[in-house]
């Protein structure tokens, strides 16, 4: 089993597929990544030789950023959008679409489930004597 950039390659799909489980890594990053390393686009990931996957590994360091230091970026201009104050730190920090997207109907990925208007329950009668 291959282990690049801290996640377990499937070893039965073909090294561009399984290249994608990495987090921020697409499917025109994979292709070039195995380009670049010289592999074949149809060699499996159990059919690597060590020397191939450190080509990969090589590759992936000198020119992409994925995983931890990807998700730390993202997390990191998201928290200073929300610290300027602007428009778009705003939606973030209230959990609304950021893209202009409608909010009067859909949007439940953002908003969550729906909170429906509570109804007050009218009061029993005293018991008769």
């Amino acid at each position: 089993m291959a282990r690049i950039a801290g996640v377990d390659l499937p070893v039965a799909k073909r090294v561009v597929i399984s290249l994608q489980y990495i987090y921020g890594i697409g499917k025109k990053s994979a292709a070039d990544i195995v380009t670049k390393a010289g592999i074949d686009m149809a060699t499996r990931t159990k059919d690597l030789t060590d020397d191939q996957a450190r080509k990969i590994r090589e590759v992936i360091e000198a020119d992409y950023k994925v995983e931890g230091d990807l998700r730390r970026e993202i997390t990191m201009n998201i928290k200073r959008l929300m610290d300027l104050g602007c428009y778009r730190g705003l939606r973030h920090r209230k959990g609304l679409p950021v893209r202009g997207q409608r909010t009067h109907t859909n949007a439940r990925t953002r908003k969550g489930p729906k909170r429906g208007v509570q109804r007050v329950k009218p009061a029993a009668p005293a018991p008769a004597k």
